[in-house]
């Protein structure tokens, strides 16, 4: 059965693989075909039979490709990745599709099938209205080096994918599947056609530009679709809401240009610019809906009645045309759209593309734009028009409720020692006695504590600061202006790198106050302080550290004007880096659990910012187990999550994938919030076995990545970090410090260059040796008790699935021709068996817990997709291996180079979650 449902999936995977054959053949000749298509069948036989052959023979005619055959190689098969996401793509669309006109039960991460739970678990009609009364559900968009995409090339991919829909959803006569084809033939060619890398290093800007794609393609339209069908599903199961709105629960954020630790490029003309690009972005959007609006809203006084509110508001239009003098609604939104203009203006400067007619009065903010839009839906909700308020206006009354003016919230973030250099400065050149630096955390605050409730400021603008505390305070003063121009909404949050006390926070809150957005006197703070607790430690201590700071009576008091929220965010990557994948999960774990109790003790709500990557090596997977999986009251109707790299591409390239992982995100929070049941708390036997186990692993992994002479010349060596570091594919450094140690290195280019290896190391590494241990001291029962634990702890489940979903991408095969590249062979000789060693422990161990005979047993959609792409995906790191060789044994050749970067995006695209 399952391999009929997959029918369709391998005939578009065909067919576009044919397409691209074809045009390998049209643009690079016979011999180019027929070199890739031998190069596939290998592969193709060596994973289908497992024959070492095919293997030998398909190794030893990538070692022999010359460099112009290296480049149409790495391409065709680059593509081909990138394909085979469409396709994979557009089959989750087609089964999404066939389940709902089929009628069956909803599914899980459904917002029904979340909903239906809800109710099976003793929950009623008011508890989901007040969840959705106090909801905040927020992916936030990030710029990391890891996001190897052009828009150019998600542009084109974005179009085949439109004309697969078009395949599925219509019945095409004859001559339409002719013309989609050749539509089709068409768009492969633009893409093969199209350059792959850029040619010049992004800026924060540039950026900017690749962020804002995805809500022009995806959220501006998806997200109000969504808000439509969470109020649809409410009202059908008899859950009242006002007015049959919802509250804007559901926002996108985003850090680009306004994330500066380690990024030197983000400065104060930066954030302007940003904040600019992103209002523009939406007031573009709202013109344009408004002028359609005008066409399709032409109903007549004489057959139709209005309100007299739309009246008034077609009147003060200035629209006086005869032509529209019996048309209200019509000269009603030309009069919106001419306020909206002048708004536009008023804000950016500049004109909209289509300018008003006449000027008008700006709106002062984006609630008066949606008042009078509100006048609009009531007179035709009451005036026998109700369907159409259902349409087009609906949802741009929702999207304007969601973006406002600005689109979306950008949080500013700084490392901590920033701050605390920039506060050092102040406070001596105010008072040149006091020393901050050399204070210890009890000095520092009743320093910071004093100066905070003090309305005189500590700044001058008479006084010549250091330069780093002058970039800083320029773009605190920016925030100000913003809040000032678009809105509190615009800059709701400041987010401190490597938080490891109550200093860290008091010092942002200081910073605030001499930037205007701290009032001592109210007291009022304009911005969430949210400290960010990144590694093993600072994690340990996390729950001390809120602990104290809610002890204190002058923070206490400024969180009153935050409605008594604190949110604090967790890093999966660093801590990962610092301590491996299984302590990092597990020191994350035991923060959340310290953090609910602490936070209900003081009555403060909690609201987790989870720094989850694309990987697992980074917190990522698949985001519903994810979230179900969180501790008890972790999960208090809130969450904000980070979308990175590659990943964001994969989950919101595509609007229909992109509506749906919205989805999947609302039910997860919405089941983990009001099923009591969901996460209970694990026996006391499951928490002491998990500390153990996490105590070896960490032993194991420091043992290796920090403790072993030369393993960073190894990691820099057998991976391509070089030349990622070098890609153009983003304007932060790969490293904090120009350095290359390990420690200074940034979490996401070490998860992605272990995955391009196809070892994927920082997903697994400890596990397997710590369970060995763990069985050797508890021979009688400590499998029974880890089996156990799988069935019945969802933390630990969801632990195993995503190791397993890793494991199943890492190829040790290959991973050896990467580890050839070490030039010191005893290095080579103490590390990478060692790997291995593990390699084949972490497997085994995975398998004697679950109780899988192989890989993946368990998702049987994951297994399909590796056995359909990883043919086309390994050619790819072989002929990775063979350039990395050629460039750095000194061949000058720019198509190698190109080459290398080439398969970089192909082997990302190809395991989809890497970065």
């Amino acid at each position: 059965m399952n391999q009929d449902k997959d029918l369709p999936l391998r005939e578009d995977i065909r067919l576009l693989g044919r397409l691209l054959g074809d045009t390998v053949r049209d643009q690079r000749g016979e011999s180019a075909f027929d070199l890739v298509e031998r190069i596939r069948q290998l592969s193709v036989r060596f994973h289908r039979d497992d024959d070492t052959e095919a293997r030998k023979a398909l190794e030893t005619t990538l070692d022999a490709l010359s460099r112009d055959q290296t480049i149409d190689v790495v391409r065709a098969f680059s593509y081909f990745s990138h394909l085979a996401n469409i396709a994979e793509d557009q089959h989750h669309i087609r089964r999404t599709r066939a389940h709902l006109i089929k009628g069956s039960a909803p599914r899980a991460g459904s917002l029904a099938h979340a909903i239906d739970h809800a109710f099976d678990n003793g929950a009623d009609a008011r508890d989901l209205q007040d969840f959705f009364g106090t909801a905040m559900v927020s992916p936030v968009l990030t710029a990391h080096p890891t996001e190897v995409q052009r828009k150019s090339i998600l542009n084109c991919q974005n179009a085949i994918a439109r004309l697969l829909d078009e395949r599925d959803r219509m019945a095409l006569t004859p001559e339409e599947t002719e013309e989609n084809d050749a539509a089709l033939r068409r768009a492969v060619l633009t893409l093969w056609q199209t350059r792959m890398l850029r040619t010049a290093k992004l800026s924060v800007i540039d950026e900017v530009a690749n962020g804002l794609s995805y809500y022009e393609t995806t959220f501006l339209r998806e997200v109000p679709r969504l808000y439509a069908k969470v109020e649809d599903t409410l009202q059908a199961h008899d859950v009242p809401t006002a007015t049959n709105e919802l509250p804007a629960f559901l926002r996108i954020g985003s850090w680009i240009g306004g994330d500066r630790d380690g990024n030197p490029f983000v400065t104060a003309e930066v954030l302007e610019k940003a904040l600019s690009m992103q209002s523009r972005t939406a007031l573009d959007f709202y013109l344009d809906e408004i002028w359609t609006l005008s066409s399709q809203l032409s109903l007549a006084d004489r057959l139709v009645s209005s309100s007299d509110a739309l009246h008034a508001l077609a009147d003060a239009s200035g629209d006086h045309s005869l032509h529209r003098a019996d048309e209200p609604y019509r000269r009603a939104l030309a009069g919106i759209y001419g306020r909206l203009a002048t708004s536009y203006e008023a804000l950016l400067g500049t004109q909209p593309s289509r300018p008003a007619a006449s000027r008008a009065e700006p709106y002062a903010n984006a609630a008066a734009l949606e008042a009078d839009l509100d006048i609009i839906h009531a007179s035709l909700e009451n005036n026998g028009s109700a369907a159409l308020a259902r349409g087009r206006l609906r949802q741009l009354r929702r999207a304007v409720k969601v973006f406002g003016f600005h689109l979306a919230p950008i949080d500013l973030r700084q490392n901590s020692d920033v701050h605390e250099r920039m506060v050092a400065e102040l406070l001596q050149v105010a008072d040149p006695s006091i020393d901050y630096l050399s204070m210890d955390e009890d000095a520092r605050i009743d320093q910071l504590l004093k100066e905070i409730v003090t309305p005189r400021p500590l700044y001058s603008p008479h006084v010549a600061y250091g330069e780093e505390t002058q970039k800083e305070l320029a773009i605190l003063f920016a925030a100000r202006r913003a809040h000032e121009r678009f809105g509190p909404a615009a800059l709701p949050n400041y987010i401190i790198s490597k938080t490891d006390g109550v200093s860290d926070m008091l010092e942002v809150a200081l910073l605030l106050k001499e930037a205007g957005l701290l009032d001592p006197r109210a007291p009022s703070l304009a911005m969430n302080v949210i400290p960010l607790f990144e590694t093993i430690g600072d994690l340990q201590a996390a729950g001390r550290a809120m602990d104290r700071l809610f002890s204190l009576p002058a923070y206490m008091a400024l969180l009153g004007s935050r409605d008594m929220a604190q949110e604090v965010m967790l890093g999966y990557s660093d801590s990962n880096k610092d301590g491996g994948f299984l302590t990092s999960g597990w020191e994350l774990y035991k923060a959340e659990v310290e953090l609910v109790e602490v936070f209900a003790r003081h009555g403060i709500r909690l609201r987790l910012f989870h720094g989850r990557g694309g990987s697992v090596g980074r917190g990522g997977g698949p985001s519903y187990e994810a979230i179900l999986a969180q501790p008890g009251g972790a999960v208090q109707g809130q969450i904000r999550l980070t979308e990175q790299g590659e990943v964001i591409g994969a989950k919101y390239g595509n609007p229909e994938v992109g509506r749906r992982n919205l989805e999947v995100l609302v039910a997860a929070t919405l089941q983990a919030s009001l099923d009591k049941d969901a996460a209970p708390a694990p026996r006391p036997e499951y928490m002491e076995a998990m500390q153990r186990l996490s105590d070896l692993a960490f032993a194991a992994y420091r043992s290796l990545v920090y403790e072993t002479p030369g393993f960073e010349n190894y990691f820099w060596e057998s991976t391509v970090i070089t030349e990622i570091a070098d890609l153009n594919i983003g304007s932060r450094p790969a490293s904090r410090k120009k350095s290359t140690a390990i420690e200074d290195l940034r979490a996401i280019p070490w998860v992605f260059s272990w995955a391009q290896c196809r070892l994927m190391l920082p997903g697994w590494y400890g596990f397997g040796s710590a369970v060995e241990a763990f069985l050797a001291e508890r021979p009688d029962d400590g499998l029974a008790l880890l089996q156990e634990m799988a069935q019945g702890w969802s933390f630990f489940a969801t632990t195993l699935s995503n190791m397993d979903m890793v494991l199943s991408k890492s190829d040790l095969g290959i991973a050896s021709r990467y580890s050839r590249l070490v030039k010191d062979e005893a290095l080579r000789a103490a590390i990478f068996p060692r790997i291995c060693e593990e390699h084949a422990h972490t497997l085994k161990a995975l398998l004697d817990i679950t109780g899988q005979e192989e890989l993946l047993a368990g998702n049987p959609l994951l297994r399909r997709s590796i056995h359909n792409r990883f043919p086309y995906l390994d050619p790819l790191n072989h002929v990775q291996v063979e350039l990395l060789r050629r460039h750095r044994n000194g061949a000058e050749d720019e198509r190698i180079r190109r080459g290398i970067h080439i398969a970089i995006n192909g082997i990302a695209a190809g395991l989809r979650n890497s970065g």
